[in-house]
């Protein structure tokens, strides 16, 4: 597989640093000081990156969406309106930072960075390249679960300082969903783990001789509805629900602690996208001479797409409705899914603790007829039932054509 020479390696900027820090005489202190330089630069280049990402991904999300719906988008500031971003975030930085005089401050302005900086801190495990330094945490499956476990108390976080009851309320229910959809999330990963045999996500990624969604629809299934309730996306976004709860546990965030609040909420679709295309996509895997690199950012662009795609058009769905999916449907199916992968394991591996492409192909024949069966199965036991429209009966208070007396 080829790759870009140099593309966000480590070792390139450490040898850079090296020799820059021996030219002017440090010594013995150069090799740290050049570890230290080149683990920042990296670091500057992942968050400005991901920052401008982000921002033209919030440009194509309004357009796209507006193809949806049938309208244009923003199509005022720059060709397409591709400067709306920018035009959004200097609105924000410009207006009035306002704190509630109840609200506790430390709290209230912590908030928005414990939100975004797990975000950004998942970024540092995704295998880029074969010599990314990003990439090389041997249990870096581990390190995204107990990061993204952080989201649960940022949300509530900005509720409570808030000293609102609204924010509050949609804190509390941000809370209970997220700690709900972390544990069928895990069940997904799980099955994940088990096929190969690694918390590495480098190692995940190599192991996919035959991607895992192709392997393991169900677990797929499974991890993608979770992943999209933790970033709480519709149809799961009962957290900001305007109509329901006067914007949720934002409600009192103006100017920019509202724009990093908007950056987090932005960002994690792109994040999800980058771990799916990691743990079920194969990674930075695909066909010579295109480069690894280059496989990866269009397997996030699918799941980007995807992930849009159910926004603008799936309905949101109450809070019952959302908590209920996690614990009498995703839950049971993660469990389901595990076993089965684990039998398949323990009849189709071979001596030296590996599985060919040819049983991984009958697993993938047997799993694929296993996730549909149990899907249609589901979709009949928790599926709304047809109803008859039944024929309404008029108040004798409504004065709806009744005699009174």
């Amino acid at each position: 597989m080829n790759h870009f020479p140099g593309f966000v390696d480590f070792y390139t900027f450490y040898e850079l640093s090296l020799k820059i820090f021996q030219y002017f005489g440090f010594g013995d202190n150069a090799q740290w000081m050049s570890y230290l330089t080149a683990g920042v630069i990296i670091s500057f280049i992942v968050i400005n990156v991901m920052i401008l990402s982000t921002a033209f991904y919030t440009w194509f999300e309004r357009r796209v969406l507006g193809r949806f719906q049938v309208r244009r988008g923003p199509n005022r500031n720059g060709p397409f309106g591709i400067f709306q971003p920018f035009a959004d975030v200097l609105k924000l930085i410009m207006k009035e930072d306002t704190i509630p005089s109840e609200a506790d401050r430390p709290v209230f302005t912590l908030a928005p960075i414990a939100l975004v900086a797990p975000t950004l801190l998942i970024m540092t495990v995704i295998p880029m390249g074969e010599n990314s330094f990003l990439g090389s945490l041997n249990i870096g499956i581990l390190f995204i679960v107990g990061v993204t476990s952080v989201n649960s108390i940022a949300i509530f976080m900005a509720g409570w300082g808030s000293r609102n009851k609204y924010a509050i309320l949609g804190s509390m229910r941000g809370a209970a969903m997220l700690i709900s959809y972390e544990i069928p999330m895990a069940l997904g990963i799980t099955s994940v783990l088990l096929m190969s045999g690694s918390l590495a996500m480098t190692q995940i990624a190599n192991s996919q001789d035959i991607w895992f969604i192709v392997v393991m629809p169900l677990g797929f299934f499974v991890f993608m509805a979770a992943a999209t309730a933790e970033i709480s996306r519709t149809p799961f976004d009962q957290i900001e629900a305007e109509s329901e709860l006067g914007s949720g546990y934002n409600t009192e965030f103006s100017g920019i602690k509202f724009a990093i609040l908007f950056l987090a909420e932005f960002m994690a679709p792109i994040v999800t996208a980058a771990v799916v295309a990691t743990l079920f996509l194969g990674g930075t895997k695909g066909f010579d001479p295109i480069p690894g690199q280059i496989w990866f950012a269009l397997k996030m662009f699918v799941v980007i797409f995807v992930l849009l795609w159910f926004r603008a058009t799936w309905p949101r769905l109450r809070v019952d409705q959302i908590m209920g999916f996690a614990w009498k449907g995703l839950f049971g199916l993660g469990i389901f899914n595990i076993f089965i992968v684990a039998i398949e394991i323990m009849i189709f591996k071979t001596e030296d603790g590996t599985i060919g492409t040819s049983n991984m192909l009958i697993m993938s024949g047997i799993n694929w007829i296993i996730a549909i069966v149990t899907l249609l199965g589901l979709m009949r036991i928790y599926g709304h039932k047809k109803l008859e429209r039944p024929t309404p009966v008029p108040s004798p208070l409504a004065n709806m054509g009744l005699e009174v007396d």
